[in-house]
């Protein structure tokens, strides 16, 4: 009986996507940067798939295979439905970063809310109303909102207000139609810092809320 070892199958999983990727037919640099997550989806899950296939008894190539296409297909929901954000969003303080296998929006605080409020900005409803809209586009994920602060303060009321904040935003987004059962709300307090404390341009960095969009297959 033939056996494949991991690294063979990752290259199986790279070739088929190669194969498959119209970057590769037309060469052109702007599709091929337009198709990575698609293909970042299909290697994962391709890989995922393998394991599945072995675990079960079954085929661990074939398993792969279909791991790939089911990958793929989320990789570039996820390509669309991030594009579409950009496009729906209109305030350029709002970030949105596809990692492949998901993504993630942030919210600055100093748009979202006044200092020590987690009470939302006005200004910023519409924003959070294309975000949900979003989600009900794509049904197919579920949502993970996470606040973050800064280091100002005791460590206790820097969780306690993250945790309102991320509830606030979840609030929103529900408000707007988004299905109660799809989100999740965490308040990470100042433990996740993206930049320096030390400064007053670190911190505000750090205070943020971020919609983290979580594809479920």
């Amino acid at each position: 009986m033939t056996r494949f070892t991991l690294p063979v199958l990752v290259l199986s999983v790279v070739a088929l996507g190669a194969c498959t990727d119209p970057a590769y037919v037309t060469g052109d640099a702007e599709t091929r940067d337009e198709y990575k997550n698609t293909k970042t989806g299909a290697v994962v899950g391709g890989l995922l798939g393998a394991g599945i296939g072995k675990a079960t008894g079954g085929s661990a190539l074939a398993g792969a295979a279909v791991g790939a296409g089911v990958g793929a297909i989320i990789g570039n929901d996820l390509d669309k439905q991030a594009a579409e954000l950009r496009d729906d969003i209109d305030n350029e303080d709002v970030t949105i970063e596809n990692t492949g296998d998901k993504l993630i929006v942030t919210l600055p605080q100093d748009i979202t809310f006044a200092s020590d409020s987690y009470a939302v900005r006005p200004g910023l409803v519409d924003d959070l109303g294309a975000v949900a809209n979003s989600l009900k586009k794509y049904p197919n994920s579920v949502v993970q909102v996470i606040g973050h602060t800064d280091s100002s303060g005791s460590a206790e009321h820097n969780q306690t207000l993250s945790e309102d904040r991320a509830n606030a935003v979840a609030d929103k987004l529900m408000d707007a139609g988004v299905a109660f059962e799809r989100i999740e709300t965490v308040g990470r307090g100042e433990d996740q810092p993206v930049a320096s404390n030390l400064t007053e341009e670190g911190k505000a960095q750090n205070r943020r809320v971020e919609i983290v969009i979580l594809p479920n297959g």
